[in-house]
């Protein structure tokens, strides 16, 4: 890594991605399950879920012979391989999964699996695309307001020593007054004539942009992100920007010994027919519950109760409204076919 001053966006994606020492692109390492937990990795309920949509799509486009889920984020196969072995039999038949990752393609993956660097080309895709915590992984670049309230672009150093640069103008400039106004919907409010300085954001828009790319990806079918969000009426007022190693939230220092991440503002990638809600929401539509058996299950089926008690505290723990929960889901339907799979946008 050099040490030169640059932006966060640039700066974390030579932390992340550089070829060879990339926190993501370093060969022999543990992945994404190695340093932080997300829902797949929670529970084999979270892909039964994935199957379930999956299967729900494919009920829509007519069972076309062939059949996409493109994983876009895919660590190591491991919400492929889930829903693999989710599916029924005439389903996974016509599947055609496909990883989108940038690291190399992980030993031991199921042959089924084919695996890519980039997204596949625009509408050539039928089915589903699916992008867990994929967003948040987009580098974006961070503005701070200085001493008379002016957002500047935030500069970096590999050591995570940072400075501001030059202010925020042209298309970021728009974003910012559009989607993250300084300061926040929601946030600090100053008094009149008082200046603000030390405020952050994020600019999102190259997620806007990748989200757009990958939704084109499709001919007919649903995309899907899921991901860390906050909405335009609460912004944090010192952004999100923070690094995960080993499991534990750590300073985000982009010398690639850390992932580093940022909530992302999915009400600003969403499209004009998309919908947007929670995990828990999203999950109970497919069947996901966390209510516990009955009691008197134990005494009728002692191994079927304990099944379904495990299974209850998984899905409790996917569905927690202040844990995992309470992750956005933003779903695009491209085409009539495959909007409205999981009903409304409030339900509970």
């Amino acid at each position: 890594m050099t040490n030169e001053w640059c932006g966060w966006r640039e700066a974390t994606e030579r932390a992340l991605y550089g070829p060879g020492d990339g926190f993501y692109t370093r060969p022999g390492g543990p992945g994404p399950a190695g340093h932080f937990r997300t829902s797949v990795h929670a529970s084999p309920l979270y892909a039964e879920a994935v199957a379930t949509l999956l299967c729900r799509v494919d009920t829509a486009l007519g069972r076309p012979d062939e059949l996409a889920l493109v994983d876009v984020g895919a660590g190591r196969g491991e919400l492929l391989t889930g829903v693999l072995a989710a599916l029924p039999d005439e389903v996974a038949a016509r599947l055609r999964p496909c990883a989108v990752e940038r690291a190399a393609h992980p030993r031991g993956l199921d042959p089924r699996i084919a695996w890519r660097s980039e997204l596949p080309a625009p509408g050539s895709v039928t089915g589903l695309l699916f992008a867990n915590e994929w967003l948040d992984n987009v580098p974006l670049d961070v503005v701070e307001t200085d001493a008379d309230g002016v957002p500047r672009r935030v500069l970096v150093r590999a050591d995570g020593t940072e400075r501001q640069g030059d202010p925020v103008d042209g298309a970021d400039a728009q974003w910012l007054g559009r989607w993250w106004p300084i300061p926040p919907a929601g946030g600090i409010v100053p008094a009149p004539d008082a200046v603000s300085p030390g405020l952050r954001a994020e600019i999102g828009r190259p997620r806007d942009e990748a989200w757009a790319q990958a939704v084109r990806t499709l001919r007919a079918g649903l995309a899907v992100a899921v991901d860390y969000a906050h909405e335009r009426d609460g912004r944090p007022p010192f952004g999100t920007l923070t690094g995960f190693r080993d499991g534990r939230e750590v300073a985000p220092v982009p010398d690639g010994s850390c992932d580093i991440t940022a909530h992302v503002a999915l009400d600003a990638c969403a499209g004009p027919s998309a919908q947007r809600l929670t995990q828990r929401a999203a999950l109970r539509a497919l069947g996901v519950d966390g209510r516990r058996p009955p009691l008197a299950m134990a005494a009728t089926d002692p191994a079927g109760y304990v099944r379904a008690l495990s299974a209850a505290g998984a899905a409790a723990e996917l569905t927690d409204p202040a844990g995992l929960g309470g992750f956005g889901w933003l779903l695009e339907p491209v085409g009539g076919a495959c909007a409205g799979l999981l009903g409304p946008a409030d339900a509970a």
